[in-house]
């Protein structure tokens, strides 16, 4: 299911949600430059862009003190980054690949708005690093000792949908499916989200001892299992207050 726009209407321009998904988009049009050039044989300066800025388990943890069998690669892998722990907030603005950041950056633009509108600009910076930072953590905290990086801003972004459906859970969301010919409806908010979450929770717990998320195109399911709970329980400390307003779910409101 794809969200198209939701019947919430902000009461103000969300500018800290544009300069976030703006930022995102510059540092993609970097990557594909990088990826352009070669630096050794199968080896792009984007390979090397993502294994300096991207979130890499064990090498966050070593450089927090906790010892990870890192082999020679390893340790070469994690002198490239000049500070492992910040990685937790660069990879937020790393992503894989077209379908990754257009995803990501749909959602973002569906439901980041109005809970920077209930927030307010600056809580809503601070909010947003905040949960993305809990969700790299967290699925790093599930493969300490990976040195494959985790990229991407799905985790902040399920932060954002948790603060969502606590702020507006009478809200609705005009969805297509692609397979019935594009033609969208009206889906309740919860409905969508919490189908969403609930596949996370299946998918992370049938990933439980697998491989790990990173450059490779895996899904970061704890980030988001993480992101989201964050949000949902943080959201409450930001909006405190701040006016509050509900949100109706007739199905006329998405059009």
């Amino acid at each position: 299911m794809i969200p198209i726009h939701d019947s919430v209407r902000g009461r103000t321009f969300p500018f800290v949600n544009v300069a976030i998904i703006a930022v995102n988009f510059v540092v993609f049009f970097y990557e594909l430059a990088l990826s352009q050039h070669q630096v050794a044989p199968g080896i792009t300066r984007l390979d090397t862009f993502i294994y300096r800025w991207g979130n890499i388990p064990a090498c966050m943890f070593d450089a927090l003190g906790h010892a990870t069998p890192l082999n020679a690669q390893g340790l070469r892998t994690c002198a490239d980054q000049p500070q492992p722990v910040l990685s937790v907030f660069t990879a937020m603005f790393i992503h894989g690949g077209w379908l990754h950041i257009l995803g990501n950056m749909l959602f973002l633009w569906i439901f980041g708005d109005n809970v920077e509108d209930a927030m307010g600009h600056l809580r809503y910076a601070v909010f947003y690093l905040l949960v993305g930072v809990i969700a790299g953590s967290g699925q790093a905290a599930v493969s300490v000792d990976s040195l494959t990086p985790a990229i991407g801003a799905s985790g902040a972004i399920a932060g954002v949908m948790g603060a969502y459906i606590v702020l507006y859970p009478g809200a609705t969301v005009a969805v297509i499916i692609p397979i019935f010919f594009f033609i969208p409806f009206p889906l309740p908010a919860f409905v969508l989200i919490g189908f969403w979450f609930v596949a996370q929770l299946l998918s992370g717990y049938a990933s439980i001892g697998g491989r790990a998320v990173g450059a490779s195109g895996g899904i970061a399911y704890f980030a988001h299992i993480g992101g989201f709970l964050a949000g949902a329980l943080l959201v409450h400390v930001f909006v405190w207050g701040r006016p509050r307003r509900a949100a109706r779910r007739r199905a006329d409101d998405v059009w």
